[in-house]
């Protein structure tokens, strides 16, 4: 019998031990924007595969990286002050929506550049 008491008492001390145990989260860095970079780098390897497969013609192309490089440039002044705020982060993640739009939209498109020679492939004799 006082085994057993012993053993239930043991057990109620190692659980409540653990549960006393919370995590300390570690302090969050103000200038982490990981969906930020993750998506930057998602929207750059659809680009890059438009181009590749030659649903982007050239010019499509430049024209997308001219938008993520103003996209970086946001980044970039919303990190300068030492802290990205909510609404800079909304801000951001506006511009990226409309970026990825426009990367489908020319993707879709009916401009090809399938032998990659920088200009656009006719079609039955038509652009």
């Amino acid at each position: 019998m006082k085994i057993h008491a012993l053993l239930a008492g043991f057990v109620l001390v190692a659980t409540g031990a653990a549960f006393a145990q919370t995590a300390v989260p570690a302090p969050k860095d103000p200038l982490a924007t990981p969906k930020i970079d993750q998506r930057e780098a998602n929207q750059e390897k659809r680009i890059a595969q438009g181009v590749d497969s030659g649903q982007l013609t050239k010019r499509e192309a430049r024209r997308l990286n001219r938008g993520e490089a103003r996209i970086d440039k946001v980044e970039d002044h919303a990190e300068a002050d030492g802290k990205v705020t909510g609404q800079e982060r909304k801000r951001i993640a506006h511009l990226q929506r409309a970026e990825s739009r426009d990367i489908a939209y020319q993707k879709h498109d009916r401009q090809v550049d399938l032998n990659h020679d920088g200009k656009r492939d006719r079609k039955n004799g038509k652009l």
